[in-house]
């Protein structure tokens, strides 16, 4: 038995899917997914920042209402942080919007490059390779989108995740006339 198939190409139990999103065939998918990228991460540090900042805040007091025993649970706070991030993103991402709450709130979707939602892994490892990138290779990571089609940045690239425009995949079916 041969692992030729019909075009003469070999193949081991399946080919490699195609991009699901063609930047040249469906432009409207990227139009003006890196500004609403920027704002959207600017969304999501907010809500990443608030539970931390109440967090140091009750630390904070508690330490004063036990006369500075409870300040002993800083050294907490920066790893619990780190945590909450993670979880933040891998949650949102692997849910069923595929989508933090920043893109969703720009009307972003994350998407495999083979057009799968995503999922809790994706989304965790997402986050953790921007942030390592970012602080490798701060003005790289960010420079890579504009030279590319699907306007994808470099941890993008790694991943194999692409940032869509949602309401362009999936419009809002119209309601049904009741006259």
């Amino acid at each position: 038995m041969s692992d030729l198939g019909n075009s003469g190409a070999w193949r081991n139990d399946g080919a490699v899917q195609p991009h699901a999103y063609d930047p040249y065939l469906h432009p409207e998918l990227f139009r003006g997914v890196a500004t609403r990228r920027v704002f959207a991460f600017l969304i999501d540090m907010v809500v990443i920042s608030v539970p931390v900042i109440l967090g140091y805040v009750f630390i904070a007091l508690f330490g004063v209402v036990t006369l500075g025993i409870g300040w002993a649970l800083f050294w907490l706070a920066w790893p619990a942080s780190v945590i909450w991030a993670i979880v933040y993103y891998g949650a949102c991402i692997g849910g069923p919007s595929s989508a933090t709450i920043g893109m969703r709130v720009m009307d972003l979707e994350l998407r495999t490059w083979y057009g799968a939602p995503g999922y809790f892994v994706l989304g965790a490892t997402h986050a953790v390779l921007f942030w390592v990138t970012v602080s490798f290779l701060s003005p790289f990571v960010v420079l890579v989108g504009p030279f590319n089609g699907r306007r994808r940045l470099l941890h993008d690239f790694v991943l194999g995740t692409v940032v869509i425009n949602n309401s362009v995949r999936a419009p809002v079916p119209q309601g049904a006339r009741t006259y």
